[in-house]
């Protein structure tokens, strides 16, 4: 199992528009080959930050199946003009 760990800076006021895409747009990732789960989290001290945690069964699942594919335009679409700076996306194994 890999853990895909994102931290998402929301441009300020569209955090509501921002959860609402979010909406959508985890009904295109829970479809994907190889996801396991996810959990979005917003920030206590930052009100337009989040954490996106997904759970993949390989990293290609993530990296080369999902990014490659014509569900991550759809996603790309919903979500990424949300962030400012785009995230740092990194990866996770179990030890």
């Amino acid at each position: 199992m890999i853990l895909e760990v994102a931290i998402l800076h929301i441009i300020q006021g569209k955090t509501a528009e921002f959860e609402l895409a979010f909406a959508n747009a985890q009904q295109i990732i829970s479809s994907m080959e190889g996801y396991l789960g996810h959990e979005l989290q917003k920030c206590i001290e930052h009100n337009h930050q989040y954490i996106l945690l997904v759970k993949w069964d390989t990293l290609e699942n993530h990296t080369i199946g999902f990014r490659n594919s014509a569900e991550y335009q759809e996603w790309k679409a919903l979500l990424h003009h949300f962030y400012n700076p785009f995230p740092i996306v990194e990866h996770y194994q179990i030890v």
